[in-house]
């Protein structure tokens, strides 16, 4: 709220909100009414994501600068077929971004090709709007495939890594 009139009405607004988030199943709204401005949002636990920024649009993707993936990833990639989507050990993209397959350059990455993982271990990072979004593995079981770059953009339901 930008501006608060009466604090018994404000919450009364707040509570009625609310409500209407929860019947309707909506994740946001936002209401302006003169000078008073109100946005309630309900967020969602997520398997695939334990932190969510989607954008409302998918913004035309920028060409990332080349980068070194790192040791032992770049054997790893390799493009994408159709045949992954039917594959249960494939990992996809929850949200439209840039994936980075280490925490921060220079560091360790989190999963590489013959490593082996536990459901929920974070394989890769996800930002979208300058957050960083973790991306826990699935299911576990070992990485076979990683089938993005080190800060490549990614689109939602890309194939990102296989596990098997």
């Amino acid at each position: 709220m930008t501006k608060a009139s009466s604090p018994n009405a404000d919450q009364e607004l707040i509570e009625a909100i609310a409500k209407l988030l929860n019947e309707q199943n909506l994740a946001e709204i936002e209401i302006e009414r003169d000078d008073l401005r109100v946005r309630v949002t309900r967020s969602y636990a997520s398997q695939a994501v334990q932190q969510v920024a989607v954008p409302a649009y998918a913004p035309a993707p920028v060409a990332a600068p080349a980068s070194v993936a790192p040791a032992g990833v770049a054997a790893s990639i390799a493009p994408t077929h159709d045949d992954l989507s039917s594959n249960p050990g494939t990992l996809t993209s929850p949200m439209v971004g840039t994936a980075y397959l280490a925490p921060e350059p220079g560091k360790p990455a989190f999963a590489s090709v013959g490593s082996k993982v536990s459901e929920g271990q974070t394989v890769l990072i996800i930002e979208a709007m300058k957050t960083m979004n973790q991306i826990p593995a699935h299911r576990s079981g070992t990485v076979t495939r990683i089938l993005v770059e080190d800060a490549s953009p990614v689109e939602y339901g890309q194939p990102l890594v296989v596990i098997e």
